[in-house]
């Protein structure tokens, strides 16, 4: 039976009610005691408020209700939603995904260095850890439990501040790959397969190259080696500084669905909505900014595991280009192109998704005595008559790989280029570099080494109060040329438009009404640009 963890936020808008979603692989378990087991004795460290159902009593909350896209449905149990919250609280809040059976779901609340968890599965199994994608919850792969269960122990864990996680953003997706090992470490899981979507294929990418010798098989869904632009992605956080998520929650349907799909299931599209809505707006910035920061493109060529590259055929985020780019580049991977499917391709294609994990990761696991692995038990197939086992979609050949470009040393011109791209935005520096001549290019080099290699690079001040220091600087020297870059790189630095306008006002008092008014006008049209959410 599943533990039933604190909720503190039960009073929090819920993503509708439970609707199955169709009809499930050929190898799905039927009814509600697919994956049954015991609570994971072992927990992350730090005290547990959370109160448990007694033997044979069912958890809280309605049953699901019947599929809306097939006849084939069996109700079950609310689905167990690690929060955060008050001692006596149980429950949690329902989403339209509710994987039969769960175990061992647990919130480390004293410990922000790990991250929030739920076990699937037999106790004795293979961990097979599965990541989300930014702005889902652990319940975006509710489909693919009952059958990826049968084979492994599902490891399935939230972003800090999503799905009710504590809100400790991380800075890096390092770091949330550290906190994902430490939770792992605290579980004694040493080697596991891993699949992720997203942000969640990103952790996973940073882990087969940092952490070899724990990742036995790896899956990069919807993944790419580089997340569009870094200014895309600092943008995204303005917004979501000035505006809450409410934006993103708007438009995360059209970036996760294909039109028909979202059309078909306007249940789901809630569902969706609410996830981002519910998210913490502080650690939705933060992964943007690790997402900014994120680009392996030079190192796919040391990730040794087995891997799947799987993308849908639709997806306008991170598509078939991306998933192209990471076969290229990772010496053993495949590439698997799902019909009918954008982002949130698990979501769309559950059958397709869950028919080629687990050809993946029955084929490709290494097994390794060193790494004292468990054999992939057999399963034995249910009584009811069964489909047999036939993927989807196809996994193409493996692609000869490149050899791996080699990093260049650091020093103080990259480290200062780093910056200025961070702080300024590619497309400023781009521009700044397509005009520079022979005339010009020490100036720049000058620039790139002094002003941000060192003076922007120390660690004295933290960006927001060097944007601060800017701002009243370019103001009071009439220097207005560069203030609409440096209003652009305050925003992207955390500074909220209320500042801005603070900043000047201080500033007009000590260096004129007539420099701040002019400055005021440049600021006002920067922001207007960059905190307007898209249409």
């Amino acid at each position: 039976m599943a533990s039933a963890p604190q909720s503190a936020e039960a009073d929090r808008p819920g993503p509708g009610s439970q609707t199955a979603l169709g009809p499930q692989s050929a190898h799905a378990v039927p009814g509600p005691q697919a994956a049954p087991g015991p609570q994971s004795a072992h927990a992350v460290p730090g005290p547990q408020t959370a109160s448990t159902p007694q033997a044979g009593q069912p958890a809280p909350g309605p049953q699901a209700a019947p599929d809306a896209l097939g006849p084939h449905t069996t109700p079950v149990p609310q689905a167990a939603h690690a929060v955060p919250g008050p001692q006596g609280t149980q429950g949690g809040p329902q989403g339209p995904f509710a994987p039969p059976a769960p175990q061992g779901a647990q919130t480390p609340a004293a410990a922000p260095r790990t991250l929030q968890y739920r076990f699937d599965g037999p106790e004795d199994a293979p961990v097979l850890v599965i990541g989300p994608s930014l702005g889902t919850t652990w319940h975006m792969w509710d489909r693919q439990i009952p059958e990826l269960s049968q084979h492994w122990r599902i490891f399935r864990y939230d972003l800090p501040g999503h799905g009710g996680a504590p809100a400790h953003a991380a800075a890096s997706v390092a770091e949330l790959g550290d906190r994902l090992l430490a939770t792992l470490d605290g579980l004694g899981v040493q080697r596991f397969g891993y699949a992720g979507c997203s942000i969640g294929g990103a952790i996973g990418a940073d882990l087969a190259l940092r952490h070899p010798h724990r990742v036995a098989s790896l899956a990069l869904v919807a993944s790419s080696p580089r997340f569009g632009t870094a200014d895309e992605f600092r943008r995204r956080g303005v917004i979501v500084r000035t505006n809450g998520l409410e934006p993103m929650a708007r438009t995360a349907p059209e970036r996760w669905f294909t039109p028909g799909f979202a059309a078909a299931q306007p249940a789901i599209v809630e569902w969706a909505v609410q996830m981002v809505r519910t998210t913490d707006p502080g650690c939705y910035i933060a992964a943007c900014e690790a997402l900014a920061a994120f680009d392996i493109r030079a190192a796919l060529g040391r990730i040794g595991v087995p891997t799947l590259v799987l993308v849908g055929a639709e997806d306008q985020v991170t598509g078939p280009a991306e998933a192209r780019t990471l076969v290229a580049g990772i010496p053993d991977a495949r590439l698997a192109l799902v019909p009918g499917a954008s982002h949130l391709a698990p979501v769309e294609q559950p059958a397709a998704v869950s028919d080629l994990l687990l050809m993946h990761f029955s084929t490709a696991w290494q097994q390794d005595t060193s790494a004292a692995i468990p054999v992939l038990p057999h399963v034995t197939a249910p009584a009811a008559p069964s489909t047999p086992f036939v993927p989807v979609a196809e996994i193409a050949p493996a692609a000869a790989a490149p050899d791996a470009v080699a990093p260049t040393p650091d020093d103080r011109h990259e480290q200062g280029t780093k910056v200025r791209r961070e702080v300024l935005g590619d497309a400023h520096v781009d521009a700044v570099n397509d005009t520079a001549d022979a005339f010009t290019e020490d100036f720049q080099e000058l620039v790139t080494r002094y002003a941000w290699g060192e003076v922007w690079s120390r660690d004295g001040l933290d960006r927001r109060t060097r944007s601060v220091i800017t701002l009243t600087a370019l103001v009071t020297s009439g220097h207005l040329e560069g203030l609409a870059a440096h209003t652009r790189a305050a925003l992207r630095n955390g500074l909220t438009p209320a500042e801005i306008a603070e900043v000047l006002l201080q500033t007009a008092v000590y260096s004129g009404i007539p420099a701040a008014g002019a400055a005021f006008a440049v600021a006002q049209k920067v922001i207007q640009e960059e905190t307007t959410p898209p249409a």
